[in-house]
């Protein structure tokens, strides 16, 4: 395609030419006040198909303009020339690719630039030496689901029930950014409840502008210590925004003061039992499948999910544009985090026996596979270092209900040697291990009763409850979910009783926290209480106030 006539953007100003974003930074905590938002409308070729491709919608999402899968490993060419771009003889152009399923070649100028991977996380690549005149950027980009040593989440080429349409090709944005060659490359944030430590990957002098000071760092390290001290919580999330100047370089960025412990049974923010009243959700739109229609659909799902009194997201074995957890910090959302999974799933092991109380496993040879093993432990420590600074962040979840998992024991100590200001659930709902932070239960078919732990309890995943909303529903003829009801009022009226039946009494006795199922439908799921296209609300937001404010955490003493 043609380049459009598009510069440079602003941070923060109206950019129309762009279609997806706009001026919205794709990096909402390291930004820098110019890039180049390459999302919109790419020459396409796939096998016999030539056309065009929306970016950054997968290729099997109607909004991409092709709505189609093609078969395995077929290579999905995207292709455009790029606009003049202005960079001096100590610049470097980089090229940033968020997410590509699950690995592509970058060519600039016929010339191949890099080769990467889905599980390596964001890709920036250092285009400077492929530039000329005029350029020409193409991304190839391959997929192919029977290699399950890639992570995968809920995708299948079979979709129905608890799995969804496969995705392909380039799903995130696709941007450029100019910088000096000493640039600042990463920052990296910990907190405690009266100031940030902030280590500077890059120049190791600078200034640090912060609350209208200017205060010098060396040796990359800086602390900064708010006049005002406000912590970050659901109800109050106060961010703390400062600019790092490196040379040229000049990157603005935000911290919050939180702190995510265990006592004894309790989950403690901020140092005071807490308890985390949550939402399993998926991140699936059915017009952009894997990717909303536009980047204010993260905010409004979470503002939603605030007003029925909802204060954590279990964001389930999928990562997302950074954009959704600027606005969890921004809203005040806690995000209980999946590391996303591979390896093989087996029904009558994985879920089946469990479910009728096989809980027990040696996981040692659940997943024998090397690659599957080895591309899990990357994806996970770069799931680690591309999330560690965002404050909604509490807790990781290593593995889901025995899929993919192995050796949890050795994998929970080294999350825990990447990350140890956070808590983990090693292992969500059975085939628990040794080492977790929390004893985390999945129970839908019978009712909830408190376990005896001497760790925190989280009910990782229960409810599922079923309202099909016939003018607002993916698949007429098939239905997926736990209990099923035909009235909307009926619904509401069996989820206020799980909860005034199960949760309260549990929460009286100490359980921390409990995630229902699930934020909004999703394809042939209608457990949600949103529909799959938002435009209705199942449950009733005044009576889910009233259940909220009785879910207070009192450490196992009644009330």
């Amino acid at each position: 395609m043609k380049p459009e006539t598009v510069q440079l953007t602003t941070y923060g100003q109206e950019n129309p030419p762009v279609p997806y974003g706009g001026a919205v930074h794709p990096r909402p905590q390291f930004r820098r006040d110019c890039f180049l938002n390459l999302n919109g409308i790419w020459d396409f070729e796939a096998g016999s198909y030539k056309g065009t491709v929306k970016v950054p919608y997968p290729v099997e999402a109607s909004l991409s303009g092709v709505g189609r899968h093609f078969p395995e490993g077929t290579p999905l060419k995207y292709s455009r020339q790029l606009p003049e771009i202005q960079y001096g003889a100590d610049d470097v152009v980089l090229l940033h690719i968020d997410a590509v399923d699950q690995e592509a070649d970058v060519y600039v100028n016929d010339v191949k630039a890099a080769h990467i991977h889905t599980f390596q996380g964001r890709a920036g690549i250092d285009i400077t030496p492929f530039l000329s005149g005029e350029n020409t950027l193409t991304i190839i980009a391959f997929d192919d689901l029977n290699r399950k040593a890639f992570p995968y989440g809920k995708q299948t080429l079979k979709r129905g029930g608890m799995w969804y349409t496969p995705f392909s090709g380039i799903w995130q944005s696709v941007w450029i950014e100019v910088v000096p060659a000493e640039h600042i490359s990463s920052l990296k944030i910990d907190t405690d409840l009266t100031a940030a430590e902030i280590e500077i990957d890059g120049p190791t002098c600078g200034t640090v502008v912060f609350e209208g000071r200017e205060i010098p760092y060396s040796n990359g390290h800086v602390t900064l210590a708010p006049l005002e001290i406000i912590c970050w919580t659901p109800d109050s999330p106060k961010l703390y925004e400062f600019t790092v100047r490196a040379g040229r370089d000049e990157v603005h960025s935000y911290f919050a003061l939180r702190t995510i412990s265990v006592q004894g049974k309790s989950i403690c923010l901020n140092g005071r039992p807490f308890f985390f009243h949550g939402l399993l959700d998926q991140g699936y739109w059915p017009e952009g499948i894997c990717t909303p229609p536009d980047p204010e659909c993260f905010a409004e799902d979470i503002k939603a999910m605030k007003k029925l009194g909802f204060n954590t997201l279990r964001k389930h074995i999928k990562v997302e544009p950074e954009q959704f957890y600027y606005e969890c910090d921004r809203l005040g959302m806690i995000v209980f985090q999946d590391m996303v999974n591979n390896g093989k799933y087996s029904f009558f092991r994985d879920t089946a026996l469990p479910t009728i109380g096989i809980k027990k496993l040696n996981d040692s040879h659940l997943n024998k596979d090397a690659e599957s093993r080895s591309m899990f432990l990357e994806s996970m420590k770069n799931t680690v270092d591309m999330l560690y600074n965002h404050p909604s962040i509490c807790c990781w979840t290593i593995f889901n209900e025995g899929w993919g998992q192995f050796n949890a024991d050795k994998v929970y100590e080294l999350l825990k040697e990447l990350d140890n200001k956070r808590i983990i659930d090693t292992a969500s709902g059975w085939f628990r291990p040794n080492g977790s932070d929390l004893l985390s239960e999945h129970v839908y078919f019978k009712k909830f009763s408190l376990p005896v732990s001497e760790k925190p309890v989280l009910l990782s995943e229960f409810g599922g409850y079923s309202y099909k909303a016939a003018d607002h529903c993916f698949n007429l003829s098939k239905t997926y979910g736990y209990r099923f009801f035909k009235d909307q009022g009926q619904f509401m009226d069996a989820l206020e009783k799980l909860y005034t039946d199960e949760i309260i009494p549990a929460v009286q006795a100490g359980l921390a926290g409990a995630i229902y199922t699930q934020v909004s439908d999703v394809e042939d799921e209608t457990n949600g209480l949103l529909t799959y296209d938002r435009a209705l609300c199942k449950a009733d937001e005044a009576r889910m106030q009233i259940i909220a404010e009785k879910l207070t955490y009192t450490g196992g003493k009644n009330v």
